[in-house]
């Protein structure tokens, strides 16, 4: 049984340990402000630019891409977009539960993250690429990841690509997606979007014109769709990092605060337990003197 002296010492090793979770708490919510923003604020225009491959998929024949191109799958490219860090709950855990599924004899990888890099060299998968971003990448820092899975497809060297990565909903929820990027089909709307379209059977940017035309516009879309698709996947990944690990030291705090109340409790109780046995003994030594 621990005596007074092993508790405090648990105790003051415990709230060292709540101290550093709490920074770490308190940097995570910080970052996690500035991450949600980024993400939350790239949506709209994301939303626009897929109405507008929409209305331009309406006004050409889209089997003349080579971006659109389905082929028979026989070889497919996942990019993985993972945490560089840990503390932040069962987000990769999530994450590569869903990469498990793919089959390792059909599947290439291509990964940001030093965690996704480590579950590749552990599990022995195909690797292509290992791509490394700062915490608040730019566009421009995110291309180089979208131009290298396209030159994977019009190479014809696999013929899907695929993303796995984590979408984020809000603060306390976050879910594993796997989101086709390659070929381009659905153009990535929301399927009530899409199925909407699809039963009206309008042009959603009805009214405009395209310059010079819809097929050279199309042209040149393309490529800044994929781009773009990529790059915001990447921010609703770090929102959803910061968020995962703001919760989860939190959490950690929390736990770290009741487990010194349980062991203040148990520490007082033998305070006073060997106080009443030392008075019982004082007591004793007494009546026995006198008797």
């Amino acid at each position: 049984m621990a005596n007074t002296q092993d508790i405090r010492r648990r105790i003051r090793s415990i709230r060292n340990t709540a101290q550093i979770t709490k920074a770490m708490q308190m940097v995570a919510a910080s970052k996690m402000r500035k991450a949600q923003q980024h993400a939350l604020a790239g949506r709209p225009y994301a939303a626009l630019m897929n109405k507008v491959l929409v209305s331009l998929q309406k006004r050409t024949d889209p089997r003349f891409h080579p971006l659109l191109a389905v082929r028979p799958l026989k070889k497919e490219l996942v990019l993985i977009i993972s945490t560089d860090k840990g503390l932040c709950g069962a987000l990769n855990t999530n994450l590569f539960r869903e990469a498990s599924n793919f089959d390792s004899a059909k599947t290439a990888f291509v990964v940001t993250g030093k965690k996704s890099r480590q579950f590749i060299a552990r599990t022995k998968r195909e690797l292509l690429a290992d791509f490394e971003l700062k915490d608040s990448p730019s566009f421009v820092e995110a291309k180089p990841i979208s131009k290298f899975c396209m030159e994977k497809f019009l190479r014809r060297e696999v013929d899907k690509v695929s993303v796995l990565y984590t979408h984020f909903i809000n603060t306390i929820s976050q879910r594993s997606v796997v989101q086709t990027l390659l070929p381009i089909s659905s153009f990535g709307l929301p399927k009530s979007e899409t199925a909407q379209a699809e039963i009206e059977g309008h042009d959603p940017m009805i009214g405009y014109v395209f310059e010079p035309n819809a097929e050279v516009v199309l042209d040149s879309m393309l490529p800044y769709y994929v781009s773009y698709q990529v790059f915001q996947m990447i921010l609703d990944a770090r929102a959803s990092e910061h968020s995962a690990r703001m919760v989860a030291m939190k959490n950690a705090t929390d736990n770290a605060n009741q487990f010194i109340k349980d062991l203040t409790l148990e520490y007082n109780k033998m305070r006073q337990a060997g106080i009443t046995t030392e008075l019982l003994e004082i007591a004793t030594a007494q009546m026995a003197l006198g008797g």
